[in-house]
């Protein structure tokens, strides 16, 4: 199995994520220190920290939403660690993000239809409209809701439509970050099966980003492990859990609610 990403030795401050600072230079506090690994194409790999770990933070370098201060972001072999925006526009289509909140990523100005056909507009992707119907039944929303608003739906509802805006594009990567955290128990079982069936479906590669070992383990094949700013652990999941290395792999074991308190864990 070929890589879809290849990231050498990663290195992102506080400095280099603001742009336009209000009282002098930002601190140089690293926040990715030196990160390397790979994802390999078909695969369900989970991004897994507590707040401040630098998930999202490396989650948005991979995306190029962020550009790194060190080390090299490789994409299909291409680095694209430093690219200018004109040069990854071609890779803005194959490489699509799911946000956390969908309240505040979908337009509340614009229907539904309208929100998932902009980007195939944009990318001059033939019959947009008749594309975002179809990724509305793959997620398992009625067309009628094309003509509705994002306030008009549930939290589980919006979610599906941030689904059906990244699989719209047939990208090869999707990055969802932290998208079942709002949700009730049921509107997640939902949002994860939908999720992984159509990632499978379609042959997408997902890096999926929780504080959550729990969703990790019931949606991804591998799990990498990071704590401030460092990755502690990366392999596969059933072996993570069964025989964690890193200290701070048990202590997120350990924090999972489990119905069963004779459980061994370890």
């Amino acid at each position: 199995m070929d890589d879809i990403y290849d990231v050498q030795g990663l290195r992102l401050s506080l400095a280099d994520m603001a742009r336009k600072p209000l009282f002098g230079p930002a601190p140089r506090l690293e926040i990715l220190k030196g990160l390397t690994f790979r994802i390999r194409r078909g695969e369900i790999v989970g991004i897994v920290g507590g707040s401040g770990s630098g998930k999202s933070t490396l989650g948005r370098a991979l995306l190029r939403l962020l550009e790194p201060s060190g080390g090299r972001v490789l994409f299909e072999g291409t680095d694209i660690t430093h690219l200018p925006e004109a040069a990854l526009r071609p890779y803005r289509r194959r490489i699509q993000m799911i946000f956390q909140d969908p309240m505040s990523s979908l337009n509340p100005r614009h229907r539904v239809g309208q929100i998932i056909a902009a980007p195939l507009i944009l990318h001059g992707v033939e019959a947009p409209h008749e594309t975002a119907l179809r990724a509305l039944d793959q997620v398992g929303l009625p067309r009628s809701f094309a003509s509705r608003y994002p306030h008009e739906l549930s939290g589980g509802q919006r979610q599906r439509v941030g689904i059906a805006r990244a699989i719209a594009l047939r990208p090869d990567f999707i990055l969802a970050d932290e998208i079942v955290s709002g949700l009730d128990v049921s509107s997640q079982a939902q949002v994860l099966a939908i999720l992984k069936d159509r990632v499978r479906d379609l042959g997408l590669t997902l890096a999926f980003i929780s504080h959550d070992l729990s969703v990790i383990r019931r949606l991804c094949d591998r799990v990498i492990v990071l704590y401030q700013g460092q990755i502690v652990e990366d392999g596969p999941c059933d072996e993570v859990f069964a025989h964690p290395q890193a200290a701070y792999t048990r202590e997120l074991l350990a924090a999972i609610p489990d119905p069963d308190p004779d459980t061994d864990w370890f």
